[in-house]
This record gives C-alpha cells, sequence and structure tokens, in this order.
C-alpha cells in the first residue's frame, strides 16, 4: 500500500503548526498508525547550521520517537545563500520532491509547510504546488485573529481548493469560544470548508522558558543555572518606587523582571513575588544578599549587555514567536488535541482523497 499524505500548512508563520503535528501524532499513534514525519523546507535554523540541524526536524522525530526510516532531513534551508544559488543553477526539486516523500516508510506522512502557503514558490515547492505534486490532504493551521481569521481561510480554500480537508484554529480566548462555535464555524461549514478543531488559548503554550531568554538575550548567568527550564508567563519592568510594585509584582503570575543592576529594592520585591527570572540591565554586579536570596528561592538571575528598552523588546518578540522546544508544552498541547480536535473526520477525510 502506497503512503498517504497530509501537509500542516498555514497562512503566516507562528500559528502553531509544529504543536499541531506533535498533538494529532499523539492521537494517530494510540490508533496504531505508522507515521512519518519530514519537513521538505527548513525554516527553523541558526546561520552555521546544516540540513541536519533543523530544530523543528530533531525536537519532532525526538518526542514521537520516530526511527531514521520514517524521517527525512529537509530539501533545503530556506536562506540567502540558498535563494542566490537556484537564481544561479535552477533545481529540479519537484523531481526530488516525489523521491524525497516516497522514501518515507509509514502508511500516514505528516509534512510540516513553511511559514506561509507561497514560501517556496521560486523552487516549485509553495504548500499548493507540493500538495499538488504528491497528492497530499492539507490541514490549514491558523491564529485566533478576529478581523482576519475569515480572509485567512477563505484566500486558503481559494489557493488550495478541495485538497483543503480542514482547518484548526489556534489561541482562542476562552470568551470567543461560542461566536466561533455558533457562528463562524457553521459559516465555513456552507462554504465547504471544515473547522476540525478549535484549541483554546493556554497560558502555558504562550509562555517561554528561562532557557530561551538567555539564548535570545545572550545573557550571563549569575546564578541558579539548574532552573533554566522555569516558564515565564508575563514580563514587568521594575522601574517605580518599592511600595508601587510591590503591590503590582503581587497581581502577576510567573513573570520575568527586568530592572537596573544598581536597583537592590526592587531585586528584592521581585524575589518575594511570583517571578521566575530576574533580568538585570546595567554593569553592576549584584549585592551579596540578592544572589544568596535567589539562590535559596532558586530564581535565576540574569544580566545582560543591552539598555532596559531592548531587553523589553528581544523579549516581547521571544513571546510572539515562541517555539514549542519543552516538553512541559507538548504534554499540554496533547491534551488540548485530544480534547477539541476531531481526529476520526481528519482521519475519514484522509481516506477519501
Amino acid at each position: 500500500m502506497s503512503s498517504k499524505y497530509l501537509l500542516i500548512a498555514s497562512s503566516e508563520p507562528y500559528t502553531g503548526k509544529s504543536a499541531t503535528i506533535l498533538g494529532i501524532a499523539h492521537q494517530l499513534q494510540n490508533k496504531g498508525i505508522k507515521l512519518g514525519y519530514g519537513k521538505p523546507i527548513g525554516t527553523c535554523f541558526n546561520p552555521s547550521d546544516n540540513l541536519k540541524d533543523e530544530q523543528d526536524l530533531q525536537f519532532i522525530s525526538q518526542i514521537l520517537n520516530l526511527p531514521e526510516s520514517q524521517i527525512k532531513l529537509p530539501l533545503l534551508l530556506l536562506d540567502e545563500k540558498t535563494i542566490l544559488d537556484y537564481l544561479g543553477k535552477e533545481t529540479n526539486y519537484q523531481d526530488q520532491l516525489v523521491e524525497y516523500c516516497t522514501s518515507i516508510d509509514a502508511d500516514l506522512v505528516l509534512l510540516e509547510g513553511a511559514g506561509n502557503l507561497i514560501q517556496g514558490n521560486l523552487f516549485n515547492l509553495s504548500a499548493p504546488e507540493i500538495s499538488e505534486k504528491i497528492d497530499a490532504s492539507v490541514l490549514l493551521v491558523v491564529k485566533y485573529e478576529p478581523l482576519l481569521i475569515i480572509d485567512q481561510i477563505l484566500s486558503a480554500k481559494q489557493i488550495l481548493g478541495d485538497r483543503l480537508i480542514g482547518v484548526l484554529i489556534n489561541s482562542i480566548p476562552h470568551q470567543q469560544l461560542d461566536t466561533l462555535e455558533n457562528s463562524i464555524k457553521p459559516f465555513f461549514q456552507s462554504q465547504g470548508i471544515d473547522i476540525l478543531g478549535m484549541l483554546p488559548t493556554d497560558r502555558l503554550l504562550q509562555s517561554v522558558s528561562v532557557k530561551e531568554l538567555v539564548y535570545q538575550l545572550k545573557a550571563k548567568v549569575l546564578c541558579r543555572d539548574d532552573r533554566l527550564d522555569l516558564m515565564v508567563e508575563s514580563l514587568t519592568v521594575g522601574a517605580m518606587n518599592v511600595n508601587s510594585a510591590l503591590e503590582y509584582f503581587r497581581q502577576r503570575q510567573n513573570m520575568a523582571v527586568i530592572t537596573g543592576s544598581d536597583r537592590t529594592d526592587l531585586q528584592l520585591a521581585a524575589l518575594e513575588s511570583s517571578t521566575n527570572c530576574l533580568i538585570l540591565t546595567g554593569h553592576t554586579p549584584p549585592q551579596q544578599l540578592i544572589l544568596a536570596r535567589a539562590e535559596d528561592l532558586e530564581i535565576p538571575i540574569l544580566t545582560v549587555d543591552f539598555d532596559t528598552l531592548t531587553t523589553v523588546e528581544i523579549v516581547d518578540r521571544a513571546f510572539g514567536t515562541v517555539r514549542l522546544h519543552e516538553t512541559i508544552k507538548v504534554e499540554c498541547v496533547q491534551n488540548l488535541i485530544e480534547e477539541h480536535f476531531n481526529i476520526d473526520l481528519l482521519l475519514e477525510k484522509i481516506e477519501k482523497i
């Protein structure tokens, strides 16, 4: 029997494609389906990486415990060099794609799309071109944005046609779930589009690990480098007087606090509240009593070379583009998919293609 292919695609980056793959793969493996995974265009890597370093690929194959015969390295990494090389000497990636997919030993191969539906067009590897070439079904993953979501899904339907077998909507505020269920979902059904899953927002999935912040900020860890797995849900800048700060800190959960290295009063106030990470700007080393208290409370302290504004911008960006590379999040996603995604309908639709 030849393999079936499901392309998990999105209209924009960071909608939760990898999370979706991990969630539905868990369900499918529980049903005894032999899965494969590939990502034809690598988009998650560092400048010095090569094909085998693609981070989503490494993480997903590890979590799903797939042997080498069931996973495939990207055909290409989407960087400037690859694009310029291709312009000079065109390669037939479509033929390579067929070989790529047929060499994965599985009943159902999950393929992760690039950042949006047209990325990869230069190489004839955009989402519609991939799905057409290998006869794949497409699951679209979109992040809930009230003013964009309907247009995004309708446009995807225009581009993908009948290959679009369903949509997963991610990060839905709890108060919007009824509107989606009662108005938006029936509207899409009338357009021949099935909403297979609607995932409510989850604070853990929106959070970022201290380890990720260390990486993004190129920070030096002053204490508790064994606690970099702590998750940060919100960001607070400690620049006010200490009484106002204490009141403000008490209202927040699992925060990262950015403050000047000379503000010992604010550092202490932060350590006595729900802080999972203290980030110090300025070049004064913190007082010994701060380090000792953080050591006792198991709270990492980071020091950065950036000013406060730049530090805030970098941390903010980390929240907006956070990847699913923490196992604690995987469990959370698997539970959400189990509860809010119609896996049986997905399988039924794949079988029909």
